[in-house]
Order: C-alpha cells, then structure tokens, then sequence
C-alpha cells in the first residue's frame, strides 16, 4: 500500500479539482522546503533564454501584428477588433513555446530530477538515490525522450500554425488549445519519463483526462507568455504536472 502525506488530497478532494489548479499546486511545491533546491537550475536556464524571449518579443511583436492585420482582404477588416488582441497573444504564445521548447531540452534531466523528487514528497515513497551519479547516466535517455517529443509536437504544429494563419478566429483559438496541449505533455511527461512509461501511452491516459490537461496546458503557457512570471514556469510546471500524474493517472500506469 502507498504510503501518503499530508500535501496529497483524498479522493474525494482529488476528483472535484480543476486541471488549471494543478498550476498553484505547482507555485505551492516549487517553493517548499527541501524541493526549492532540485527547481533551482532550471529556474536559472528559464531566467537566461526568456531574457532573450522578453527582448524578442518587445522588439517584433508590433510589426508582426501590424504586417498581420494589413495582410486581411478588405471584407475581413471589421475583424480587426477582434484579431488584434488574439494576434498580440498568439506572437506571444509563439514566441513562449519556443523558447520553453529550448529551455526544456537543455534543463531535462534537472526537470526529470524535480519530478523525482515532488512525487516522492506527494506519495512519501523514496525514490532510489543515485545522486549526481545517477542524473549523468539519465541524460541520454531524457534528451532522447525530449527528442521524441518534438517529433510529436513540429509536424503538428506546423498544421496549427497553417490554420492560425489562414482561418481567421477559429485558428487562433485551435492554435491557443495546441499550445496548451503541448505544455501539458511537455510538463507532465517528466513523472512518466522516470517509470519509462511510454511516450504513446502518456498521450493515451492524459487524452482521457482532456479536460483538466487542456486547461492545466493553457494556463501553463497562458503564464509563460507574462514578463517575470515565465522566469519561474518550468519549475513549477514540472511541480504541477507531477501532482497532476500523482492524484490521477500514477495508479493506472505503474503496476
């Protein structure tokens, strides 16, 4: 029997959760005692590459809006209202999913270790202790699986993007729900990663938990597109998606 402590819900508390809440559990772990220390490096590459995001954003982002919206026919100009803000937040998005695309391929194994350690605190089972020994020989495996997802996440991608160009509003919003889809899967990937459950059967079991990813993913990548507050997302991303792995799919999966 798994043993549990007093940060992990009851059932009855675990079920009337929204995926979304799954982000304060993550502000709330990252910056525990005895766990601030493993969301430390990754915190530090966040602070590094979005730097250079904020940069980027502040510097393109207006001329990318503007060459946008003088690109619609004549007949689609009463859009504008509306596309102008949808397009300020999809350059955004664009510009905070690279960038925690890049973040998260250098800080894999860091994360991997985060996670190791949140669900250990969560379920009160210790995980073996290899040490720094054991994060060296863990790095080709989590870069290899960073890999796979990327495989997983241009192709489609691409096909959003087509569609956020070319289908006014509806591919906006599509290309909003993909990205939360996306960090869902990036963040939540980690927990599953260290029992090597496969990368096909993670889809599978947060695909039937569509709800509560899709909106944990949106509000994941929704804060990441924030100046200041995206320095600290992945820690807390890898904290919130492993509580999410702990209450509702960890079961299923290890047996």
């Amino acid at each position: 029997m798994m043993s549990r402590r007093g940060s992990h819900p009851t059932p009855a508390a675990v079920y009337s959760e929204f995926g979304a809440s799954y982000v304060g559990r993550g502000f709330e772990l990252a910056f525990q005692k005895g766990l601030r220390r493993y969301a430390l490096i990754p915190l530090l590459i966040n602070i590094v590459l979005f730097s250079v995001a904020i940069y980027a954003i502040f510097h393109y982002t207006t001329v990318w809006v503007s060459d946008f919206l003088a690109w619609l026919p004549e007949w689609l100009r009463w859009l504008e209202i509306i596309l102008w803000p949808l397009v300020i937040l999809t350059v955004v998005l664009l510009f905070a999913l690279t960038f925690t695309s890049v973040a998260n391929i250098i800080a894999s194994p860091f994360n991997s270790f985060l996670a190791e350690k949140v669900e250990a605190r969560l379920t009160g089972i210790a995980p073996a202790d290899n040490g720094v020994a054991g994060l060296v020989k863990d790095i080709p495996r989590t870069l290899g699986r960073e890999l796979q997802k990327l495989v997983y996440f241009i192709p489609r991608s691409i096909g959003f993007l087509l569609l956020l160009l070319f289908v006014p509003v509806i591919g906006q919003i599509l290309w909003l729900l993909w990205g939360g889809w996306m960090m869902t899967i990036q963040y939540a990937d980690y927990a599953f990663d260290n029992h090597k459950v496969p990368f096909r059967q993670m889809r599978m079991s947060l695909g039937k938990r569509q709800g509560k990813s899709l909106s944990f993913g949106v509000v994941v990548a929704f804060l990441a597109s924030i100046p200041i507050v995206n320095l600290i997302m992945i820690p807390v991303a890898v904290c919130g998606a492993t509580a999410f792995w702990v209450d509702h799919m960890r079961a299923e999966n290890l047996h």
